[in-house]
């Protein structure tokens, strides 16, 4: 266990970093892209989708919050779920941690490579997406202010990007500007179809993939153990963040239904682009195209940083070799961070070969990363379930804890079912389905070599 120290690391972030750095995990390039299938699913009802899914991560949040306040960790949530469930919930979340950022780094890589193109066309995906892998690879190697610098800026222009969508889209829907000054109105949440276009299954379709949209928030609590006056910075961000999220999300969606028809949307393109070439951006495409290559650069600089984190945390509970306990002049986790990119580097190398070789391979990648959204939701489990047990706990604490968790244990129960209900779903979703299993395989391998190398653990 890491204790209630940092494990040497630097507490060089603050309050702002990381809420930018919580930004950068979960808003994606999927908010950015043309139509969703979570629209197509259940049309204007998709904006109550997020804003369920939001009730979730805010209780989610609020629960590793609680706990934070008391022991802000290296790893946090990992750490929780060794002391307060069993050790092999704690091997589990951070195994997932690792899965789920490895398989979203390859993707992100190679989208950048798909951006890329959009000014470089003759150099080749893999080139380019090498070029960023390496590039914010050593962003990650020099010091973790860095690091938060960088991840700062990449998820600045998202946010301001989204801001501004927001805004121009309300003034086309209210004042008419770039439809001639006649207002659209809002006519367009109830003139194609029922309000549950796709009914309840398609709801709940389309919930599953709304709640895995926000994956990645959980990083605050991986943050944690590298801030600067943690109590302080994490109940400030935990406040803030997921209130932005919401509003970015739920705002960027709820306008985009209204200014066009949600059964349309698949033959718009990128709603984003649509906007605000609407209003006269005639550079709108390359704009946007420039937003979600800092996009793809900002999630994969996360999942380096996050995964790496897990990796050094592994080695703290001696599950991992003492190398990875390693740390540069910077204080930052050396190996880790190598051991991350160089899984990356994998990926992106098979993924420019494997095509040559096997012509199904591409749908074969869609659905190994589309498989982290089970291992994904485990860090999210094991925040509610620890929360229950750390309150009992930590009786002496919760007397003048400023940051509780409201109406707990139920909110717990009610998020936990919440998510087992999501998970159900997936699995009667055909489109869903095989992903939710490839990441159950993974789950069960490594909790047998869990169980396999357990007393190798344990003499060390």
């Amino acid at each position: 266990m890491a204790g209630k120290n940092n494990g040497g690391l630097n507490r060089d972030l603050s309050s702002n970093q990381m809420q930018m750095i919580a930004l950068g995990g979960t808003i994606g390039v999927g908010l950015f892209m043309g139509s969703s299938s979570t629209i197509k699913w259940t049309g204007v009802s998709v904006v109550l989708a997020y804003a369920l899914a939001g009730v979730v991560l805010y209780l989610v949040m609020r629960a590793l919050g609680e706990m934070l306040y008391v022991d802000p960790t290296v790893g946090s949530f990992a750490n929780y779920a060794t002391k307060y469930i069993h050790p092999l919930a704690g091997y589990l979340t951070v195994w997932s941690n690792v899965f789920q950022w490895l398989t979203v780094g390859v993707s992100e890589t190679i989208a950048v490579g798909l951006y890329l193109n959009y000014w470089f066309p003759g150099v080749p995906n893999w080139v380019t997406g090498i070029v960023v892998l390496g590039t914010l690879t050593l962003a990650n190697m020099t010091t973790v202010k860095a690091y938060g610098n960088m991840e700062s800026w990449f998820s600045m222009i998202k946010v301001v990007t989204i801001i501004l969508m927001i805004i121009l889209g309300l003034m086309v829907i209210l004042l008419g500007f770039g439809n001639g000054w006649h207002p659209i109105g809002f006519s367009n949440l109830w003139s194609h179809g029922p309000f549950f276009a796709g009914g309840f299954n398609g709801f709940m379709f389309a919930l599953s993939i709304v709640m895995t949209s926000y994956q990645g928030i959980e990083i605050i609590g991986i943050t944690a153990g590298e801030t600067e006056n943690p109590k302080h910075a994490i109940v400030a961000a935990i406040r803030s963040i997921v209130a932005r999220i919401l509003i970015f999300y739920i705002g960027a969606i709820f306008v985009i239904v209204t200014i066009y028809p949600w059964n349309k949307l698949d033959q718009l393109g990128s709603p984003f682009v649509e906007t605000f070439s609407r209003v006269g951006i005639t550079a709108a495409a390359g704009i946007i195209n420039f937003v979600m290559l800092t996009a793809a650069m900002s999630a994969l600089n996360s999942g380096i940083f996050s995964s790496s984190r897990m990796l050094y945390t592994l080695a703290l509970n001696k599950e991992l070799s003492p190398k990875f306990l390693k740390l540069s002049k910077h204080r930052v986790p050396t190996l880790p961070v190598l051991a991350m990119s160089g899984g990356i580097l994998i990926g992106i190398i098979l993924n420019a070969l494997l095509p040559l070789f096997w012509h199904g391979s591409s749908s074969i990648f869609v659905l190994v990363y589309s498989a982290s959204t089970l291992p994904g939701m485990i860090p999210w489990f094991v925040i509610l379930w620890c929360q229950i047990k750390f309150r009992h706990d930590n009786k002496h604490h919760m007397a003048d804890h400023p940051f509780k968790m409201p109406l707990a244990p139920f909110t717990n129960y009610f998020a936990i079912i919440m998510l087992l209900v999501t998970l159900a779903y997936m699995v009667v979703n055909p489109a869903t389905r095989i992903p939710l299993f490839i990441g159950l395989g993974f789950l069960i391998i490594m909790s047998i070599v869990f169980f396999l190398t357990r007393k190798h653990h344990q003499a060390k």
